[in-house]
């Protein structure tokens, strides 16, 4: 009555297809096709009350096609870098110009926020076309060879915090696992799916990034705190 190891293995066949099908299809085809197969697998996973290998296999599929479409939908994605990271003083980084690709998504607008928030409240943003036009002066972040990008299993967000000695800060530590479920895939809070709608209706709606930063700024602060309140009740 509670094996779901069929219904896991005809998903697993699902993305397995699907995966094969997406260098054929357009960008908002790949979203769709995300955004399907993403239903398909929680509507199963919620009535599935007792975990086996079948929900973890089908776990690591749905890891290997989220990361292909990924992989087409933004070709320019960070490569994890292996190094320790360094902590930082952030009085060093104060009134600095800082750069990331265009067409903000969740890591690098919430890097921003973050980066305005907590590290540098002067800061001023360039929003580059490609990551090779990032002035020498500028400060690069999530993109290949940038000051800050992802290292290990942590994505540019998770390594801000890192570098500034913010991961002790639980509010923002919380909304780390947030950002790096929507950026890289990994445990998805119950409201991961509600912040993705928020994420892709403002985008949508404004075209400019400034725009986009100064809304989901908003949206950051009442997270941090939510966070920070839930932490300690």
């Amino acid at each position: 009555m509670f094996d779901r190891s069929t219904d896991y293995a005809e998903i697993s066949a699902h993305l397995v297809q699907a995966r094969r099908s997406l260098a054929s299809l357009s960008a908002s085809a790949i979203a769709k096709t995300v955004k399907r197969m993403r239903k398909e697998l929680d509507a199963v996973q919620r009535i599935d009350f007792f975990a086996t290998q079948a929900s973890l296999d089908v776990q690591a599929v749905w890891s290997d096609f989220e990361e292909a479409a990924n992989a087409v939908l933004s070709p320019d994605e960070p490569h994890a870098e292996d190094h320790a990271i360094a902590l930082l003083d952030s009085r060093h980084y104060q009134g600095r110009t800082w750069a990331t690709r265009r067409h903000l998504w969740a890591d690098r607008v919430a890097s921003a926020w973050l980066i305005r928030r907590f590290v540098d409240q002067d800061a001023k943003f360039l929003w580059l076309d490609h990551p090779a036009h990032c002035p020498t002066h500028a400060l690069g972040f999530d993109f290949d060879g940038a000051s800050f990008t992802h290292v290990g299993d942590k994505v540019t967000f998770e390594v801000l915090l890192t570098s500034f000695g913010l991961e002790h800060d639980r509010g923002l530590a919380k909304l780390g696992l947030l950002i790096h479920a929507l950026d890289t895939g990994g445990f998805l809070t119950p409201e991961t799916i509600g912040f993705e709608a928020i994420l892709s209706g403002a985008r949508s709606r404004l075209k400019d990034d400034d725009q986009f930063l100064e809304e989901m700024g908003g949206v950051f602060d009442s997270l941090h705190i939510h966070y920070g309140k839930e932490s300690t009740s």
